[in-house]
């Protein structure tokens, strides 16, 4: 019987996924072919979206941007034994846009039917958990801080001193939480994960729970992501009662219960200490610091809080040993980075390699440049309060000190690219207003000051600014950065502050760089 595989994520049934399946298997029964299709997640290469692959002897082949009405013809050509067709592009790993990453975290997904044990194992599953198991609390720390693994969610803090605090504090009960509250602009490696290797988090949720001694965790996701959320719900179900939670995790005497709650999409619910807030059943509100989560995070008790792509690599780190890890990277940013790519490009879609690539190859080699075939004029990296830096810097190495020097942010490894034709004065408006839009209002400086600032942007868009006006603004950004509570109001002046630096010209009104360009 062949195996087909048509993908289930999101991308994919954006473009028409579903009817795919359909169509693939109405043509094989017509034909009285015998076939079993499997709905895998995302490889990442969205521009190939939906990519159908067929196994065979000599491996899976794939075949490009598949729609209902190429089915017929794929079947004529025999793509059921790989044959030829125009659509087709080899062998998928041999792809070059998917050859030349280095896959870690993300090494089964797109590969494995995403809620099969048997699938997972098979492709190295439980190893990492069974190897955390038999080193112990201690040994695994250890592990962990040796890989030089950092959180994946913006701050870049090492994952191991985070973990060793948790383990030492003293308390009758601790937690684990996995911030999934993915709403960065162009970043859907959180998602791709939940839909595509859900079981690869629950382990790694596991093996944090034996390291820090918590015998409970939440992963705290987005209303926004239906389809993830259904998926990681069924995982923890069917891992539940193969003993990889509950209990006795793997017949090791070692409990551990993991619970899906899902947010109402407030971005404030990012942070971490709005996230327990919401967790708790309270209002998404920032929480001031200290004390540190770790010390007294939900319900008053020590917690563990690491991005969804810091927990989900844990299993690649305990099941290959933490220096295999950290033999990749550059400085002190160790191992890999699930790059996604979006925006103005040819080649949008999530792209892991080793910290070093520079930025200029993220956009113009990886991604291909733009998709509009104009000049490219800038990329925002770290969400939407990430800088924005224009191409005089794109010889920068992607890590978190090379971006940290240059004045931005790694962030969730988010790459929005622009064209010539966009305004960056509206673009350093528009943080303004989603900063507004989503501050939890709990101090001044992110509260009015995103209001100020957004009122001040208006002004300078109608060309009614001054010298004084932009003084205004280079003064509020910085009253933010340094005096807001948490990282959302803090972090409002990265692309304001980086449009008026490198793009002056936008800010200093005649007519619109939007209509000059066209």
């Amino acid at each position: 019987m062949s195996r087909i595989f048509v993908p289930k994520d999101v991308a994919a049934l954006a473009v028409g996924a579903d009817c795919v399946a359909a169509a693939i298997a109405g043509e094989a029964a017509a034909r009285g072919l015998e076939i079993e299709i499997v709905r895998n997640g995302s490889r990442g290469a969205f521009f190939l979206e939906p990519l159908v692959e067929v196994e065979t002897p000599f491996g899976r082949v794939g075949y490009r941007e598949v729609t209902a009405d190429d089915v017929t013809s794929l079947f004529d050509a025999g793509f059921v034994e790989g044959g030829a067709h125009p659509q087709c592009i080899g062998k998928t790993e041999e792809f070059p846009w998917l050859a030349k990453q280095t896959r870690l975290t993300f090494a089964r997904c797109g590969i494995v039917d995403p809620l099969s044990l048997d699938d997972y194992a098979a492709h190295g599953g439980w190893k990492g958990l069974a190897r955390a198991l038999e080193l112990g609390d201690v040994g695994t720390l250890e592990e962990v801080s040796l890989s030089g693994l950092r959180g994946r969610g913006g701050a870049g803090f090492p994952t191991g001193v985070k973990w060793k605090t948790v383990a030492m504090a003293k308390a009758d009960r601790k937690y684990v939480i996995c911030n999934a509250d993915e709403g960065d602009s162009g970043t859907f490696a959180d998602r791709m994960i939940m839909e595509g290797d859900p079981f690869s988090l629950i382990e790694g949720m596991a093996i944090c729970g034996v390291a820090v001694g918590a015998e409970k965790g939440f992963v705290y996701s987005r209303s926004e992501y239906p389809h993830a959320n259904a998926a990681f719900a069924e995982a923890i179900e069917i891992a539940r009662a193969a003993g990889f939670l509950g209990q006795d995790v793997m017949g090791s005497g070692r409990r551990f219960e993991l619970e899906l709650r899902v947010g109402a999409g407030a971005y404030v619910c990012g942070e971490e200490t709005a996230l327990m807030e919401s967790i708790e059943g309270k209002r998404g509100i920032v929480r001031a610091k200290p004390p540190l989560p770790a010390i007294a995070g939900l319900f008053g008790k020590p917690t563990v809080v690491n991005n969804l792509l810091s927990l989900a690599t844990i299993p690649a780190i305990l099941a290959e040993g933490a220096q295999a890890y950290a033999d990749f990277g550059l400085g002190r940013s160790r191992g890999t980075m699930p790059i996604q790519i979006a925006g103005n490009v040819r080649f949008g879609g999530l792209y892991e390699t080793a910290f070093g690539v520079t930025l200029g190859d993220i956009v113009n080699e990886i991604g291909g440049g733009t998709a509009s075939g104009r000049p490219v004029r800038a990329a925002q990296c770290g969400g939407p309060l990430g800088a924005y830096f224009p191409v005089a810097l794109f010889d920068t190495p992607y890590d978190y000190e090379a971006f940290h020097a240059a004045g931005g942010l790694v962030g969730h490894g988010g790459v929005v690219v622009f064209d010539d034709t966009v305004d960056m004065a509206e673009q350093a408006h528009f943080a303004f207003e989603f900063g507004a839009e989503e501050s939890c209002g709990k101090c001044t400086p992110c509260r009015i000051g995103a209001v100020r600032g957004r009122e001040v942007m208006e002004k300078v868009i109608a060309g009614h600014a001054g010298a004084a006006d932009l003084e205004l603004l280079a003064d509020l950004c910085e009253t933010m950065k340094a005096g807001s509570l948490c990282a959302l109001g803090g972090f409002i002046p990265y692309p304001v502050v980086s449009a008026m630096t490198h793009f002056p010209d936008d800010f200093r009104r005649g007519a619109s760089p939007r209509a000059a360009a066209e």
